[in-house]
């Protein structure tokens, strides 16, 4: 079939030549036609054929023109579709064009061809029967449960909840807060817990603290050693022993989660606010850790409660907050029945409850309903 397409495409082109031939000649005469006609020497400029006639002339010049530059045009189509007839004849691949689909490089039908043995492969079929034997043999990998509403349930899949069951953290109340489940289920317990309760440990916290600081801050366990490490040898630049330190993080578990700027500006706010020394501040830091840790806006209030609603001096209220410092962090409406009750109440003056806040404190703490 491909040696016919070629010899059609060969007589085609036979023809589509002599056509060619003919119209050259035809140009070529109708060129020296109009020249005798005008009997005006034809004019070359930059390599164009100009003639000079009269007008009427030159209008059927340019019409004959017009005519043969259509035929012109006509002839280069044929031979476009010639010259690919002749390409296509050369291979056994005949290409389809469409204008809706891309083009796609032809080859050959020997390179698609692929044989496929289906009795080739070695894998098992899902439908092919086995024995007993290689069913009982057949092991799944233990999988995480996909959902549920308590971690108690991935207890024994995961090494880190088990392992922090055993320090006393309670889980229960770590899966009511949002998101903290998930980000427990993602650590690893020998890259992610273990190296920060080895902190904890070298500080000097007891492990019968440690089960305490991750129920309330399981986000220590997320903080990079190197910040850890800096907060700790910033407490101990500014004086706190070791001890002091380990006893601070076992009471206030989120102290380590602060940055150094921020400790140091809640320890510059306490010693100018109250006008404390270094040692007193780091006295009532010492005894409640957890001054660096909250907001400071309660502070601010009860500062202003004692001075504005209960007519303490400035150097009164540093003296009651050196003996007791719970009265920074109080609850202002208890503040004010505690003053209430000593002084207008049992009749103690401002003085006296100054020079001895912690005695009035242990009798009216009880009758209040509140812990000192």
């Amino acid at each position: 079939m491909s040696s016919s397409h070629a010899l059609l495409c060969l007589r085609c082109r036979s023809h589509l030549s002599s056509k060619t031939m003919a119209a050259t000649l035809l140009y070529s005469t109708q060129v020296r036609h109009y020249a005798t006609i005008t009997n005006a020497a034809p004019k070359i400029q930059n390599g164009l054929l100009f003639f000079r006639g009269t007008h009427r002339t030159m209008q059927k010049w340019k019409q004959h023109m017009f005519c043969f530059s259509d035929f012109a045009k006509h002839l280069e189509t044929e031979t476009k579709e010639v010259k690919l007839a002749e390409k296509l004849s050369r291979t056994d691949v005949v290409v389809y064009e469409s204008p809706i689909l891309p083009i796609i490089d032809a080859v050959s039908v020997n390179e698609r061809q692929v044989p496929l043995d289906l009795d080739a492969t070695d894998e098992l079929s899902a439908l092919e029967e086995i024995s007993d034997e290689e069913a009982i043999s057949i092991t799944l990998p233990a999988a995480m449960p996909p959902a549920s509403t308590s971690l108690r349930d991935y207890i024994d899949k995961s090494e880190t909840l088990s392992n922090l069951v055993q320090l006393g953290v309670n889980l229960w109340k770590l899966e009511q807060r949002p998101n903290v489940g998930s980000m427990l289920l993602r650590l690893n317990y020998k890259t992610d817990v273990a190296p920060r309760l080895l902190f904890l440990k070298d500080i000097g916290v007891e492990d019968s603290r440690l089960g305490f600081i991750i129920t309330h801050n399981p986000y220590i366990l997320t903080e990079s050693l190197e910040s850890l490490h800096a907060r700790v040898n910033y407490l101990k630049s500014k004086n706190f022993n070791s001890e002091t330190v380990a006893s601070m993080v076992s009471r206030a578990p989120y102290l380590l989660n602060f940055s150094v700027k921020r400790l140091d500006n809640r320890l510059g706010f306490y010693q100018q606010q109250l006008q404390l020394s270094a040692s007193n501040t780091r006295n009532i830091v010492a005894r409640l850790p957890r001054l660096l840790c909250g907001s400071l806006e309660p502070v601010k209030e009860n500062l202003k409660v004692c001075k504005i609603e209960l007519g303490f001096k400035e150097n009164e209220i540093q003296h009651i907050v050196i003996a007791v410092p719970k009265v920074l962090t109080a609850n202002k409406r208890k503040l004010t029945q505690i003053f209430d009750l000593l002084h207008n109440t049992m009749k103690v003056p401002h003085h006296l409850i100054t020079k001895f806040p912690q005695n009035y404190a242990l009798i009216v703490f009880p009758l209040l309903g509140l812990q000192y």
